[in-house]
């Protein structure tokens, strides 16, 4: 039953993801449509992130008490409408609107589909199920959020992005409806011992380093399309291949990353980091397409992908007595990240260009990396203490 209960959380995320990023292989499109600069475009991303930043951990204690099955449900019934009139193309300001409306619930989907597949589980398989249901980012990223992309370039029409979206919402509503059991929460934990982590030093250096971590991702994921484009002359047709090809690596990547975690968190956690810097380098120079680039892409896509996996256990390793909101805690840190990384980069792009993007990506994940010095030193402080 909890495999049962990861694989439709796993669902849910590829859901839930492809609403999220899935204007990442369309923001050109978008922004020629409505006559605005790339940046501005970027706002659709951003400003979705942001709200999941600041209403996640209030929306998460709210709905802790309620069954996770029915919590699933209502969600992704909101992402369902969101894709179906972001499809028909409103004015901006309405597709903002419409976009950010899911944003509400989506850390309380996050942390229901991870809680209910883990809560169950040994502790020994605690990870692994963790890494299932994580796992829907990276599926995402290799089949819905390209697939995505491409119908938009074969029809030459960035609304049919939108309309995978609705599609597959509704595909798993109607998964979560049909397939999954009841989950009432049977012990509500309470307001002041979910609060009383955010009391801890060392969770909040392990969020601190989510934010930036996370951020740095997004510098240049973000303008994937538009980097891929202006900098290594790829066309739409391309570009949608190199998301497969990045969505690909980053499935094996995951993989690998839920496996290192069963066994040192700090230091998987540290390795995919590490290495995610030093791509930043040879991203910077990369030129027109070649076969050295697109062997960048495929090792990007392998090192990024499991960071949204480490950071997430990476925190919760910080905070066993509450796990859904410390996980949700992850979960709007990490979109904090998201939406100021997005945000400096646009900052960047709009002052130099495009070509910028990496080099924002290195400063977020060098100032991650400090941040994880930050901890251990705290966490060493309070051994001390004890």
């Amino acid at each position: 039953m909890n495999n049962k209960i990861a694989y439709i959380g796993c669902l849910s995320l590829i859901g839930m993801i492809t609403t999220e990023f899935g204007v990442i292989g369309i923001l050109p499109q978008v922004a020629e449509h409505y006559e605005i600069t790339i940046d501005k475009a970027g706002l659709l991303l951003s400003a979705y992130a942001l709200v999941v930043a600041l209403a996640g951990p209030i929306m998460t204690i709210f709905a802790s008490g309620f069954d996770r099955k029915k919590l699933m449900a209502v969600t992704m019934g909101i992402f369902l409408v969101t894709g179906i009139v972001s499809s028909l193309a409103p004015p901006f300001w309405l597709l903002m609107t419409i976009r950010v409306l899911p944003a509400f619930l989506h850390p309380v989907l996050v942390a229901t589909a991870v809680a209910a597949a883990t809560d169950a589980a040994d502790k020994k398989d605690a990870h692994k199920m963790m890494a299932i249901v994580i796992g829907g980012i990276a599926i995402a990223t290799i089949t819905t959020v390209p697939f995505a992309t491409y119908i938009s370039g074969v029809f030459n029409n960035w609304q049919f992005s939108f309309m995978v979206q609705a599609a597959i919402s509704f595909v798993v509503l109607v998964a979560i409806i049909t397939l999954l059991p009841s989950m009432p929460v049977n012990e509500k934990k309470s307001y002041r011992k979910q609060l009383g982590i955010l009391k801890k030093p060392v969770f909040i250096a392990s969020a601190l380093f989510s934010f930036l971590m996370i951020g740095s991702i997004f510098t240049t994921y973000s303008y994937f399309a538009d980097y891929l484009s202006k900098v290594n002359g790829m066309n739409e047709e391309t570009i949608s291949l190199m998301l497969l090809l990045f969505g690909t690596t980053g499935v094996l990547g995951n993989y690998v990353a839920g496996k290192l975690l069963s066994k040192h968190i700090t230091k998987t956690t540290a390795l995919f980091l590490v290495a995610l810097i030093m791509v930043t380098v040879p991203l910077y120079f990369s030129g027109p397409m070649s076969v050295p680039t697109v062997l960048l892409i495929a090792v990007w896509g392998f090192l990024q992908t499991p960071c949204f996996l480490t950071a997430q256990a990476y925190m919760m390793e910080t905070a066993p007595e509450a796990t859904e909101f410390a996980n949700s805690i992850s979960i709007s840190f990490g979109n904090l990240g998201i939406s100021i990384g997005t945000a400096v980069s646009g900052f960047f792009i709009a002052t130099y260009s495009i070509h910028s993007t990496p080099l924002v990506m290195f400063c977020f994940a060098a100032a991650a990396l400090l941040m994880m010095l930050v901890k251990k030193k705290l966490e060493a402080a309070v051994k001390r203490q004890t």
